[in-house]
Formats: C-alpha cells, structure tokens, sequence
C-alpha cells in the first residue's frame, strides 16, 4: 500500500534528517518505526502526510508512494482525501472546540455524508459521546489521545499513521489506546505506528523498522526484531551490564553503527 523509496528530507536547506530511508507497508498490516529521539521518526510521518512545508523542510530525494499514486508534492489535505491521515505526537486537538466539532474537523476533506461515522465514533469511543458538547481543552490526556484518533478516522483513512499514541499516558490508558490499536487492526485498517516504547509497539505490529541519525539501521518481523541483540539491549532493555562496576566500563556499540 504505501512505499517510500531513498527519501531524503532537509530542513532549512542545509540541515539533513533522512539520509535515503526506504520503508514498506502492506495493506492490512501494523508496521512499527522505531528510533530515539531525534532520529527522524516525526519528519518521515511529515514527508508522507504533506506537512515538511510547516516547519521549512523539503523532500530533496526519493518518492512516496500510495498505491500507484506518488503523493510528493501534493498538499496535505490532497493526501487526506487519497487515504492516509495522521494522528500527531501531542494530540493536537482543537481545545477551543468542542469535542464534536473536533470530530467534524476530521472530516473537513469529505463530501459525502458522515452521520454515520459520526455516530461510529462516539459508539467506539463511549466518553466522546458523554462529553460530545464539551471542549476538548478540559478532556484528560487520554481522553485527548482517543479524540485524536477519533479525529483522524472521521477521514476513512486507508492508512493511519499514528505518531507516539502511548506518550504521556498512564499505564492504563495505554493498555486502553493499545486495546484500540488491536481493534482496528482486526478490522482491517492499515497502520504505521511512530512508538518510542518499544516493547508496546513490538506487541501491536506485523513487522518494524528501526531508524537512527536519519537511516533504517534494521528491520524485520516484530519477532525478529525481539530476538536483535541490539534491539534488545537498546530499545527493550534485555543485556548489557549487568552491574554498576560494569555500567561505568560498558562501550558496547550497535553493531549496525560499525
């Protein structure tokens, strides 16, 4: 469904993020991109979804691709209407606005009818109906998080992209998010999860890509991925220094850095 091919983003025209990242999602599957932070996670789900010209970044190599459709230099909301919304790190959510008109923000790029969607959404998410007249400003973080997602999928995505959903979050709401992650992958939606906790992502997706100074350093099956030795030391926390005399010693590098 989607493919990226060599892409290369600069912002401000001297400062590179990618250096040539590829990276494949089929229709039907959960695929997780992985990295610390700073690694470019953020700026790659801005180059497929349109939005680099916000922050003065650019695609000065390579393609995206939906389908058959290249999306490069196409607008944001020419992307939405093709199939492919994000839900952004932080939530975003309109807090002026109520919860419904959020809601009805998500389906600005529509001309069909969406009171079903509508109605959809608040049976999926059971608080948003609740608190459908209340500003979305008051709501709790999770409550954010969920209309965020709400948000996006008012859009009928084809593909989600879902940008660090589990940040900020407790530890129960993350287990709700993560319950609605599974749901719509049982239904079919394609997704790419943006996800520092790692183990959480692993859980949900089909496969994952780890990205690190602006390049896929590995990729693979979410199992395949579990049984890297790098992987697990460095994003899963298995290995390593066992001891502080040892931690004070320890220069291990990833072996995809040599």
């Amino acid at each position: 469904m989607l493919t990226v091919a060599n892409l290369e983003v600069v912002y401000h025209d001297v400062v590179r993020v990618l250096g040539g990242v590829s990276l494949q999602v089929g229709e039907g599957e959960v695929v997780a991109l992985l990295g610390p932070n700073g690694a470019g996670k953020t700026t790659t789900l801005r180059a497929l979804t349109g939005l680099l010209d916000l922050h003065d970044g650019q695609i000065t190599k390579g393609s995206v691709t939906l389908g058959d459709r290249p999306l490069s230099g196409l607008p944001a909301d020419r992307i939405v209407r093709l199939g492919m919304a994000q839900v952004p790190e932080g939530r975003r959510v309109l807090g002026d606005l109520t919860v419904e008109e959020n809601l009805l923000a998500g389906a600005a790029t529509r001309r069909d009818p969406i009171a079903k969607d509508l109605e959809r959404a608040y049976h999926r998410f059971g608080v948003l109906g609740e608190r459908r007249h209340q500003a979305a400003g008051y709501l709790s973080g999770g409550e954010q998080q969920m209309l965020a997602i709400a948000r996006a999928l008012m859009s009928r995505p084809k593909l989600l992209l879902l940008d660090e959903p589990s940040l900020g979050l407790a530890p129960r709401i993350v287990q709700e998010v993560a319950g609605l992650i599974r749901g719509l992958r049982e239904e079919g939606m394609t997704v790419l999860l943006v996800e520092q906790n790692a183990s959480l992502a692993l859980d949900l997706a089909d496969r994952g890509y780890v990205l690190e100074s602006g390049k896929i350093v590995a990729e693979g099956t979410s199992q395949q991925l579990r049984d890297d030795a790098d992987v697990k030391e460095f994003y899963l926390g298995v290995g390593g220094a066992t001891n502080f005399r040892d931690v004070k010693r320890y220069r291990r590098r990833r072996r995809w850095l040599s």
